[in-house]
């Protein structure tokens, strides 16, 4: 069965005035109930084709224990779907306990919460979404513009996310996951892998982000994430100010980070362009330097999503390990115009002073694991680096710019 939602579906025209800088006034309408009663009704195998326009809703769609399904608009410039007046509900599209779910084709914005939730699917496809907040950054907007979580067989291939107060493209608790060929800007983090398994990271293009791509693994959750590759992205100008709430995970991010490395393991980033991004390069560091450093923070009680917070009681989970090993960085093509860091985190304050003139292309905290002395930490970079041993545990004492101790084939 293939549903035609164009001629089936009643439409009441809304009047207002869109939230974006280009498209002038627009001419809304409303299929809310009649998609909401087709994601419900229909069976496995089937096809929703939305219809070219611009549709407000004003409670979270949801679709749960489909499988085979395909949701397809015709295009992400020409099927808008924008929660901007949501009353109801946290989350824009939320799909959970599928199999092989295809979203294609179509622009889904301003959700209150998170743009487009998927849980416990295995295999979802994300082909040609655009993902956003129309107004811009703000602390006030949804948490993750892609947010596929607790899922197996993830494909993120040729989408857009921007405005997200956390992650724009997120991956979390997943396994056998491919991010490709996208575009995230205006995030606090445009790309984020989070505690998953097996992913492949490439093609994409990062920017004027907070955060580049994050590669994080946190404690207390339903898995520990390893086996990443990120290679062959375009990672530039991540130089936008932090506005995640306090207490978040990613309020942390320095403006200015290319990549941020945080307690994962098995690990390779490699052909990667890495250029002006103010601050650093690529940053690898414990979970106790991220505990240490929020230590006395609240998160903001009006922030709405999945998003982790700091856990200063992190050693209770006693399988977690919260420092970075088996991590390889490699044929990267780094380049900074910026003399100085940006001085609003301490890290800035912190190269400024340790490293006038030349922020780091790669720092590692140099946190020592009481558990394993050899971390396996790999840096092989052609030609002259900027290189920070920060020695972050005692106070920076033993600070050393000299990578040589972390060379390797």
């Amino acid at each position: 069965m293939k549903y035609f939602l164009a001629p089936i579906l009643a439409l009441t025209i809304i009047a207002c005035k869109d939230y974006s800088n280009n498209r002038g006034e627009v001419t809304w309408q409303s299929i809310e109930k009649n998609l909401q009663t087709q994601l419900i009704t229909l069976e496995d195998g089937d096809t929703i084709d939305l219809p070219e326009g611009y549709f407000m809703f004003t409670k979270s769609l949801s679709m749960d224990g489909k499988s085979n399904i395909l949701i397809r608009g015709k295009g992400m410039d020409k099927t808008i779907l924008s929660w901007k007046n949501q009353t109801e509900g946290a989350e824009g599209l939320k799909i959970s306990n599928g199999k092989n779910i295809v979203l294609q084709d179509f622009a889904i914005e301003d959700a209150k919460g998170d743009n487009v939730k998927v849980s416990d699917v295995n295999g979802i496809t994300f082909l040609r979404i655009s993902s956003s907040w129309v107004d811009g950054p703000k602390t006030e907007n949804g948490a993750y513009a892609l947010y596929p979580v607790l899922c197996k067989n993830v494909l993120i291939d040729e989408c857009i996310a921007m405005g997200s107060s956390d992650a724009g493209i997120y991956v979390g608790q997943s396994d056998s996951v491919i991010i490709r060929n996208s575009k995230a800007y205006w995030n606090v983090a445009g790309i984020e892998s989070e505690n998953s398994r097996w992913v492949e990271i490439y093609g994409n293009e990062a920017y004027e982000n907070t955060g580049g791509i994050l590669v994080f693994d946190l404690p207390g959750l339903t898995q520990y994430g390893y086996s990443t590759k990120v290679y062959n992205n375009n990672v530039h100008d991540n130089n936008h100010s932090n506005f995640a709430a306090k207490g978040n995970i990613v309020a942390g991010i320095p403006p200015g980070t290319g990549f941020m490395v945080l307690a994962t393991h098995d690990l390779e980033i490699t052909d990667n362009d890495i250029k002006d991004n103010t601050t650093i390069g690529i940053g690898i560091v414990s979970y106790d330097l991220v505990a240490a450093m929020n230590e006395g923070e609240v998160q903001q009680e009006e922030n709405i999503g999945g998003v982790q917070t700091v856990d200063n009681n992190y050693k209770l989970d006693t399988l977690y390990n919260g420092y970075p090993y088996k991590i390889k960085i490699h044929n990267n093509r780094f380049a900074n115009s910026n003399w100085f860091p940006d001085m609003s985190s301490d890290f800035g304050k912190l190269f400024m002073l340790k490293s006038f003139m030349s922020p780091p292309d790669i720092a590692f905290d140099g946190i020592a694991d009481p558990n394993n002395a050899n971390r396996e930490i790999c840096i092989n970079e052609s030609g002259d680096i900027v290189f920070m041993d920060l020695d972050a545990a005692n106070d920076f004492a033993n600070l050393s710019k000299d990578v040589k101790k972390y060379a390797c084939q």
